[in-house]
């Protein structure tokens, strides 16, 4: 005979089985997961962000460094 699948969620410190939730219980837990992976998969997204952008940053003040320019205007800051 086939097995019976459980699947364990803890919520704040308590366990509790999947398949015994109701439906509309299963959909706002499978509508969290969803955006754990989402957040996580956003964070990814801006450490790769962050790191390109400071790779383009550290390569700009390099040609500067290399080649300063000729005259001074009001500046603009780059944050």
């Amino acid at each position: 005979m086939g097995q019976d699948k459980k699947t364990p969620i803890t919520i704040d410190g308590k366990e509790y089985v999947f398949e015994d939730f109701s439906k509309e219980q299963q959909t706002m837990c499978n509508h969290c997961f969803d955006l754990d992976r989402k957040i996580d998969s956003a964070k990814f997204n801006l450490d790769q962000l962050l790191i390109g952008k400071q790779a383009f940053m550290d390569m700009l003040k390099k040609s500067l460094e290399d080649n300063p320019p000729a005259q001074t205007v009001e500046p603009i800051e780059i944050k």
